[in-house]
């Protein structure tokens, strides 16, 4: 296998040039390059980052004389003791959440294919200080409930681990079976991904099949101009994604492909993610710049089963807004 680099290949643009249009006027705009690689030690607090790597256990630095335990081990002697020397000890890898995280939905690129991403500090059991760390939720997408200050809280470490604070992360307790509660070394691949409970949507009515057929009329009007668009097409340019809706109305497929958009009522065999809403009209307000997927999702009128589409949701919401723009 062809080694990891520090930017992955896919943040490289190709040797090329674009016009860029904003206002009434036109800019040539072309992709060049700056280099700036460097390496740095963890000095003094290599103890720390190698447990983590190494042997997959969180370390605290605790006084010998007054006992507070400090995690991460941030001061290597007391400042409360006259600079007493800190013993490293082993932490437990469960804990409670020090206060409700912020969640990052919108990410710059060396972050974008990990988001939503929670940011938060939680309080091991028996440490004194809250350690920094991102939360993620195995139940699909991670929403402003989910995680509040107190929430008990499991440690899990990184398959692929190099010494950083993102070789770890925190999920909800709540989330894992009892022996991956009690699990050491608790490791993402052990936990469940893939089978998020997905919301069920009512019986389809007949005023819901209509307006389900109101909303396709206008999907299809969508692509149709968006095909003409331009701005729509950079928008998709190497995507491809089917994705399953289910509505309150019935079933549709949206699929992106070829930098076009394409929308078909009904089920479809094999699709790369789901999304789930109860009412259609949730899609005319897309359409109508009136409400954003990504919004949605965040008050949860939208469900998606997969954390890492996001992506694909930014795209979607990018469509009306270009259409927009190429109308001005």
């Amino acid at each position: 296998m062809a080694k990891e680099k520090v930017i992955p290949l896919h943040m490289i643009p190709d040797v090329g040039s674009e016009v860029v249009e904003v206002g009434n006027e036109r800019f040539l705009q072309t992709n060049e390059t700056m280099f700036t690689f460097y390496k740095r030690t963890k000095g003094e607090h290599s103890p720390y980052f190698l447990a983590l790597k190494e042997r997959k256990v969180i370390l605290g630095g605790r006084c010998p004389k007054c006992k507070l335990v400090r995690v991460p081990p941030f001061e290597l002697y007391c400042p409360e003791c006259d600079f007493a020397e800190l013993d490293l000890i082993e932490m437990p890898d469960i804990g409670v959440m020090n206060s409700t995280p912020p969640i990052t939905y919108f990410a710059h690129s060396l972050f974008q294919h990990q988001v939503p991403f929670g940011r938060g500090r939680v309080v091991l059991d028996h440490a004194d200080t809250a350690l920094p760390i991102n939360v993620y939720t195995t139940k699909g997408v991670l929403t402003p409930r989910i995680f509040k200050k107190g929430t008990p809280v499991k440690i899990v470490f990184r398959e692929k681990r190099m010494g950083n604070p993102t070789d770890i992360f925190a999920v909800p307790l709540s989330e894992l079976k009892a022996a991956q509660r009690r699990k050491k070394g608790l490791v993402e691949s052990e936990l469940d991904w893939v089978s998020a409970r997905e919301p069920k949507v009512p019986r389809p009515t007949k005023k819901a099949k209509e307006n389900l057929s109101a909303v396709m009329v206008q999907l299809h009007d969508l692509a149709r101009k968006g095909a003409k668009s331009t701005r729509v097409q950079n928008n998709l340019s190497g995507w491809k994604r089917t994705i399953q809706v289910k509505t309150g109305g019935g079933p549709f497929v949206i699929q992106i492909v070829r930098k076009r958009l394409k929308f078909q009522e009904g089920v479809v065999k094999k699709a790369d993610f789901v999304m789930v809403v109860k009412a259609p009209k949730l899609f005319e307000n897309w359409m109508n710049l009136r409400a954003s997927l990504t919004n949605a999702i965040v008050a949860e009128k939208l469900w998606i089963s997969k954390n890492t589409e996001f992506i694909t949701v930014f795209k979607l919401d990018r469509i009306p807004r270009s259409l927009s723009r190429s109308k001005s």
